[in-house]
């Protein structure tokens, strides 16, 4: 079974590689805005507003004008805060874990049809690289043994990997506008798994999760 999946796979991927054609790759730029949580941190938590904006690529894999990968290399803004609208006045509202990354997708596009002005779908992995982390007003924390926490408050993963998903709608495949949703399957806190706690979720996950909207512009 394994050998079959294996198989199945390689010849997915050739095929695949034989429609690419690099020679019609477009480039374009993109930049929006994001809001992004992470389930089981901090407590309180809420959400973070911030940006991204990067470059991005667009690669034909059929002749149709209707299917592509899109690669893109980005800023994100990411993270969490304490401002959770049932917490106000607690210990840690006003915290803020901002977390900067060098984001990497890698997305397979698919436009609804042949048009030129037209909706599209995409769906793909990210790989974040973490290269600045930015604590503040956080409250202080203790191990399970006791000891205050070391280091910044919660510190964050070097790399965080998500799955992302979008829609959006493109004017004469140019100018698009693009709403994600980007589901992160890596442990953003590990540290925040050692620290007293009431909380049972103190041990679970904490996946960092971010919703962005933004605007892409497609060089002839």
């Amino acid at each position: 079974m394994k050998k079959l999946v294996t198989s199945a796979a390689l010849c997915a991927a050739a095929l695949l590689s034989a429609q690419i054609d690099l020679s019609s790759t477009r480039f374009g730029i993109t930049a929006g805005g994001t809001y992004s949580r992470v389930s089981h941190a901090h407590n309180p938590s809420g959400p973070l507003y911030g940006a991204y904006a990067g470059f991005l690529a667009l690669i034909p894999v059929d002749s149709n004008d209707q299917f592509y990968i899109q690669p893109e290399v980005e800023y994100l803004g990411a993270g969490e805060s304490g401002k959770d609208k049932d917490a106000k006045n607690a210990v840690g509202y006003n915290a803020v874990y901002a977390n900067n990354y060098i984001s990497v997708p890698i997305y397979f596009k698919g436009y609804f049809s042949e048009a030129e002005s037209e909706f599209f779908a995409l769906a793909g992995p990210k790989f974040n690289f973490l290269i600045s982390q930015k604590v503040t007003d956080a409250p202080l924390r203790y191990t399970i043994e006791g000891d205050p926490a070391t280091g910044i408050n919660g510190k964050a993963a070097s790399f965080n990997f998500a799955v992302g998903v979008g829609l959006g709608y493109s004017y004469r495949r140019k100018l698009e506008i693009t709403g994600r949703y980007d589901f992160g399957l890596s442990n953003t806190y590990k540290g925040l798994m050692n620290e007293v706690a009431s909380d049972p979720n103190i041990t679970k996950n904490k996946s960092e999760q971010v919703l962005s909207l933004g605007l892409s512009y497609i060089f002839q």
